[in-house]
This record gives structure tokens, sequence and C-alpha cells, in this order.
């Protein structure tokens, strides 16, 4: 991972940038982000170092004094050459850092060979270090530092040009035996640990560990940075996926309304309508009732289409679903159907302790009973009997509902698209609980059970 790829060159300019100077102003931020800046800086500070190393390496250390003039001057131009080549080497160092490594390293063993010092290249070598520690395994960082290093190492031990010219950078005379051995380090380690070896290998190692060490720290950071970045792209994603599924419950919630609301409505409608218009010759009072409960259902049902349409258009996603029927509408929800020609017979609708369950099941109850009641009236025509059987118990509330068949000349039961069904079961599953459903002797049962626990065992 680079920093281009940590960059983000799509961000906005400072504001206010508009027209010729916003565009300037931006693509000096693109120039930045692309590390231009950095590279300019990074090959001009090398090319300086190395110019002023390789070619006022004879006026600072006076080697013409111990070399002659040509090959003074062929030193010279082999610091040229050499320097242009690093230079540009250093310009793939994003690109191919290990190459650009392998490179660096080859440099400055011929600049060694060729000049008697490495003129530069030992931050030349640090700087594609660091570019390898900051794109590469830590493992793959050691390797490379290895091969590059040490031919450099060994070259600056064994080259008598190095002899020359690092006895005179540490200001010793090349003709005197006693410059050559370190004054520092006793026995065999001042001959090998000579003063011109000193300022020859010692800086390539030094500035490489250091290379490493910065290469490394930003290695860090861009893995910081990237992980970060990719936390909040997984948290965007997450976020997006959790509005899609809100989306999806909400809909599929929508859907269970309206069905439950226009199903019921509509059926007992219809059905209030036929025994209106059954009765209209021989008893119109009930006819008239039959009509008045009609319009009724007709308005109540358009208020909970309002109702649901509201909620869906509401900007406010909080937007409450209120008023919503509980426990002490299912009365008035079965003497509806009473109303409608079924004759329902209920045992529980009152009792006590049910209004004190949560709403949500008390909706849940009252929706059950009305959907069961309305695959009656549509399925079950004339049936004998319906009985609706609300139950409290320890830790769950039971609703049964049964009927007795379609009375005698009736069509048999048609099956119909179970749609009614599935809201019960998802209503029920909604709660932990469940719902049964399907033939009992010669009618049809739905028994739904919602756990709900007795406040005292909560």
């Amino acid at each position: 991972m680079t920093s281009e790829q940590i960059a983000r060159p799509d961000a906005p300019g400072p504001p206010g940038t508009t027209g010729r100077a916003g565009r300037v102003v931006a693509h000096a931020r693109s120039v930045l982000r692309r590390g231009v800046v950095a590279d300019v800086l990074v090959v001009g500070g090398f090319t300086g170092w190395a110019l002023l190393l390789g070619l006022g390496a004879d006026s600072m250390y006076a080697l013409s004094e111990h070399l002659d003039s040509a090959q003074v001057l062929r030193m010279q131009l082999v610091s040229l050459v050499l320097t242009i080549a690093g230079a540009t080497a250093l310009c793939w160092r994003r690109r191919n850092p290990v190459v650009v490594a392998a490179v660096m390293g080859a440099l400055a063993v011929a600049s060694l060979l060729g000049t008697g010092g490495t003129n530069g290249f030992e931050l030349g070598i640090a700087i594609a270090l660091c570019s390898v520690a900051a794109t590469r395994r830590a493992r793959d960082v050691w390797v490379t530092a290895a091969a590059v290093v040490l031919p450099v190492v060994v070259v600056a031990w064994f080259s008598p040009l190095v002899q020359v010219v690092g006895t005179r950078v540490v200001g010793g005379d090349p003709d005197d035996p006693a410059a050559l051995r370190s004054g520092l380090l006793p026995g065999l380690l001042a001959d090998v640990v000579t003063p011109a070896w000193a300022v020859t290998a010692l800086p390539v190692l030094v500035l490489a560990l250091l290379g490493i060490a910065w290469g490394t720290l930003l290695r860090a950071r861009w893995l910081r940075l990237a992980a970060v970045a990719e936390a909040e792209r997984a948290r965007a994603a997450e976020q997006a996926q959790q509005a899609l599924l809100t989306r999806a419950d909400e809909r599929a919630r929508v859907a269970r309304e309206m069905h439950d609301v226009v199903a019921h409505s509509i059926t007992v409608m219809v059905a209030l309508g036929g025994g209106a218009a059954a009765a209209l010759d021989r008893a119109p009072e009930q006819s008239r009732t039959a009509l008045d409960e009609l319009v009724a259902t007709g308005r109540t049902a358009l208020e909970d289409v309002r109702r649901i349409l509201g909620v869906l258009h509401a900007d406010d996603d909080a937007t409450p679903w209120e008023p919503q029927p509980d426990a002490a509408d299912l009365p008035r929800v079965v003497e509806r159907f009473r109303t409608a020609g079924l004759p329902v017979r209920t045992r529980g609708l009152a009792l006590t302790g049910l209004d004190q369950v949560d709403a949500t099941v008390q909706l849940a109850v009252v929706r059950i009973v009305q959907e069961s009641l309305t695959n009656v009236l549509r399925h079950a025509t004339g049936t004998a009997q319906v009985d609706v059987d609300v139950r409290r118990l320890p830790d769950a509330v039971e609703v049964v509902v049964t009927d007795a068949g379609p009375g005698a000349g009736a069509n048999t039961r048609d099956p119909g698209t179970r749609r009614g069904l599935v809201n019960l079961q998802q209503r029920a599953a909604a709660f932990g609980g469940n719902v049964e459903a399907g033939p009992h002797g010669t009618g049809w049962r739905v028994r739904a059970l919602l756990p709900q626990p007795n406040e005292g065992e909560a």
C-alpha cells in the first residue's frame, strides 16, 4: 500500500475557491496528495548531496595531494554519471522499491570502486529501503536490506581506493601506516574497523536502519488509516443494509396492516350489504341496522387506511401507529361480525388481566380474532356456530377460533391465497409464538399462542 492509495484526490477544495483560482488551488492540493512535491524534495536532496560529495571531494579532502589530477577528474566524472543514474532510479521508488534499492546498492558499490567513497549513495540506499519498508512485509525488508548493504560493506573493507579517500576524510595521511589503523579499538579490531571503513560503511549501515525505521512507521500509519477507512466503509455499508432491512420490515408491516384492515372490512361490508338486501322487504328495520353497520364499518376502514398512509408519508420514522385496537376493542370487533350474520359465541373477551399485557400483544390478539372471523365469514358461509376463546395462561395468551364448517348448501371451503394465515404466523413469530390452523371436526380451527409472562413472573 502506498500513500497514493490513502490520498483522496476527489476531496473538495477549501470553501470559497471558485473559478480559475479554485482550479489552481484544487490542482495544487492534488499535486500535494500525489506526493510529487515529496518526490522532488527527495530526488533533489539526494542529487545535491551526491554532487557535493562527488565533485567537491578534491577541494574538501585535498585528494590531488595523493592522487594524480587525471585520476581525480575521472573520479568526478564517475560520480556525476552515477549520481544522474541514482536520481533517475529514485523516481521509480514508489512503483518498484525493491528494484530501486538493488540499483542503489549496485551504484554505491560502483562508486566505491570508482571514486573511493559512497558519495551520497548511503542516502540513496536509505531512501530506497524506506520505500521498501513502507510497502513490503518485514521479512522482505530485511532480506532486501541485507542484499543491498552487505556488498557495500564488503567492498568498502577491501577497496584500496577507499583507504586513500576514507583516510583523507578523517584528516589522516594515506602514506602514514598509523593513519590506516583505528586508535580507538584494540588489537585486531583496529585493523578491521579502520577509519576509512568507518566513514564509508558505517554511514550506510546507520542510514539504512534509519530508513527502514521511518518506512516502517509510514507503513503502520498508512495501514492504520486504511483500516479506519475500511471500517468506515463497512459501517456505511452496514447502515445502508440496515436501512434496507428496516424499509423491508416497514413494507411488510404496512402490508399486514392493509390486509387486516381492508380484507376484514370489505368482507364484513359485503356480508352486511348482502344481508341488508335480503332483509329489505321482510325486515326493513334489520336491513336499516345492517346498512348503518355497513356505513360504520366503511368509515372505520377509511380511517384505518388514512392512518396507515399517514405513517407512510410522515417524515419522522418514529411516527406512532396510534390509535391501535387493543383488548378493549374485542367485543366491538366480535359484535360487528355478529351483525354481519356470524353466530359467534365468545369466552374470555372480558378476561381480567388481558388489558395488562403489552400493547403490541393486545393488537396481535385483536388482529388474530379479526382475521380468523373474516376467514369464517368468507369461507364457511352459513356455519352453525363460531367459538372465540381468549385465555390468559401463566406464561402466554392463547387465542382459539373454531367454526362448525360451511352450512348446508354452501360452497366447499375455498382455500384462498392463505395470505391472512401467513400474516398471523408472522405476527405470532414476532413474539416467539406460533399459529396452528387446520381442520377440526367438520369445521376449521385457528389456535395462536403468544408468549407473555405475568408481571409477577417476569
